[in-house]
């Protein structure tokens, strides 16, 4: 069993011995590899995360399951805390396909990575629920560049419960490498289900550097595109990094309108919204505090309120823009709303320390 930090053997730490006792009765008679933060981040340390276990696996395929402490409340309860809820909910889990290359250790970048994960949240207070999904804009693991995993979704970690702990519940939730289409075919329809889909050929959702795209196989594509086309997507709006909306006024002409988006929308556009509008939902671009919302309706047309638009659209015109715009830098008329024209602007995206990754459009 890991140990509650030792830095002053007088504090207490039930939260702490309340995940352990959880991981000993997933993981009967091991001893796991502890790596713990030498200065807390409450005290200015880099790490949010105070400590990480590893445990070794062998079914169904040899893995690491890792498992953090420090997203939920370990040593105390804060005060004015949810009494039900320990600390933000949950901890993070990945379980990690054993590499030969590791040896008889888990690599050390599982362990940054999923501090970065507990930094985003406790940089921005945005909690993870299982179907979460996000884009890492680069490889999973930087080490590895050749891999496909450049994404990744959250699910309940199918081999450790939750707890109700001294300070409240803690869920466990695992974090899911995903090749890019595979988040692309999660976006079309829903993460669950998309997950259900791939279980047979990802047992427990073991993270596999090494692995190829699920949706290259014929029976796992036909069972996602059966969910779309008999569910619809779940998606109801995505946040995006280039958005704004623009009103031309001419005293001569009517009011004509620009929506201007980055190029790697456009395909998040054309997967996701003819899959919303079939089960009569509509779909929203966000960016900062611009909304753009797609709507179905029997007529086209545009209503904007400050920073909030709403563009009505009907079948032929949800056809028609969904055919017509590409991810290159260009101007793209819709045909039924001679009012709007979609302007996609290049992006670029960039790595997490900050260099271009590449460009799109």
């Amino acid at each position: 069993m890991s140990q509650a930090p030792d830095s002053d053997s007088d504090a207490s730490a039930p939260g702490w011995e309340a995940i352990d006792a959880a991981l000993a009765a997933c993981h009967p008679g091991q001893t796991p590899k502890h790596y713990g933060t030498v200065i807390k981040y409450a005290l200015g340390g880099p790490d949010p995360l105070d400590g990480l276990s590893a445990y070794w696996c062998e079914t169904p395929v040899p893995h690491w399951h890792i498992v953090s402490y420090g997203l939920s409340e370990l040593y105390e309860k804060e005060q004015g805390g949810d009494p039900a809820v320990s600390g933000y909910g949950f901890e993070l889990s990945l379980r990690l396909a054993a590499n030969a290359a590791d040896g008889q250790e888990p690599p050390l970048w599982a362990f940054n990575f999923l501090q970065n994960l507990a930094r985003y949240v406790f940089d921005t207070g945005n909690v993870f629920r299982a179907g979460d999904h996000m884009d890492l804009n680069g490889p999973i693991a930087l080490e590895q560049p050749d891999t496909l995993l450049r994404t990744i979704a959250l699910v309940v970690d199918p081999g450790l419960p939750g707890l109700e702990g001294p300070f409240g519940r803690v869920d466990f939730l695992q974090v899911v490498g995903l090749a890019e289409d595979e988040l692309l075919a999660v976006k079309q329809w829903a993460t669950l289900k998309v997950l259900d889909a791939f279980a047979a050929h990802l047992p427990l959702w073991v993270t596999d550097l090494s692995r190829g795209s699920l949706m290259a196989l014929p029976p796992v594509r036909q069972a996602v595109a059966d969910g779309v086309q008999r569910d619809g997507s779940s998606t109801g709006c995505v946040f995006v990094d280039d958005l704004a909306f623009i009103t031309k006024r001419n005293i001569e002409q009517p009011e004509k309108y620009v929506l201007a988006l980055g190029a790697s929308q456009v395909r998040e556009l054309q997967a996701i919204l003819p899959h919303r509008f079939s089960h009569g939902h509509s779909f929203g671009l966000l960016a900062g505090n611009q909304s753009v919302w797609f709507e179905p309706g029997p007529d086209c047309g545009i209503h904007q309120l400050e920073a909030e638009v709403k563009i009505q659209l009907t079948p032929a015109a949800v056809a028609s823009l969904v055919a017509d715009i590409r991810p290159e830098a260009g101007l793209y008329e819709i045909a039924g709303l001679p009012a709007l024209t979609v302007q996609v602007r290049k992006t670029i995206v960039h790595n997490s320390d900050g260099s271009v990754s590449h460009e799109v459009g």
